[in-house]
């Protein structure tokens, strides 16, 4: 080969490794990019609370503006279920005159936070929550609001009625006596964040998890 063509060979491979060094570049920067992309995801996803962590804990916030009165509503937290009612102000004023036939009127050996340890056992009269299984063996008792229903009696006055061992409870939760159930149902914690905004599982009305 003469001196022109061993030049013109020797610029060709040099643009060669050009173009590759060019391209390892790139590829090399893209791939950093990547990484940076897949490490920042989980760290991200990190930020918000794991499936497990609502489970576990994490506040839930339940719509009440659409409730009708004398309706009742479920929702889960911590896996259990929670009954939520919109009481009948004739049922709330009424309330009083159960006293005599309960086990615990005054809630004194029953689990709830302080603010609803009081007749209606709730922070307002209108609406009871509570955890929706009965403190005897755990079934979900029914709702029999209806005062006089035939099902229980021309004197029962609303409430609810367990469909395993008949155990009663009024339109606070508080279990009549004569019922193998030994305590009232039991209240979670809650909060409102408006008036119709309902938090379930915190005291201060946010829904964010605590630390």
């Amino acid at each position: 080969m003469n001196e022109v063509g061993v030049m013109a060979a020797a610029a060709a491979a040099d643009e060669v490794d050009a173009t590759r060094r060019k391209f390892l570049t790139l590829a090399t920067g893209v791939t950093a990019a990547v990484g940076v992309v897949c490490t920042a995801v989980p760290f991200v996803e990190s930020w918000n609370p794991s499936e497990r962590a609502l489970a576990l804990g994490a506040p839930v916030e339940v719509d009440l503006s659409k409730m009708e009165e004398g309706q009742l509503i479920t929702s889960i937290w911590r896996q259990q279920v929670i009954y939520i009612v919109r009481r009948p102000k004739n049922l709330v004023d009424a309330l009083s005159k159960n006293d005599a036939q309960l086990k615990d009127p005054h809630s004194d050996a029953s689990d709830q936070p302080a603010y609803a340890k009081n007749e209606m056992r709730s922070r307002t009269a209108e609406f009871l929550v509570t955890i929706g299984y009965c403190t005897h063996l755990g079934c979900l008792p029914k709702a029999v609001f209806d005062p006089g229903d035939p099902t229980i009696g021309p004197d029962w006055p609303g409430g609810f009625r367990c469909p395993c061992h008949g155990s009663r409870y009024d339109m606070a939760g508080r279990v009549f006596d004569g019922s193998p159930a030994p305590a009232n149902l039991v209240v979670p914690p809650y909060s409102y964040r408006t008036p119709t905004a309902l938090v379930i599982g915190t005291d201060n009305g946010s829904t964010q998890e605590s630390a």
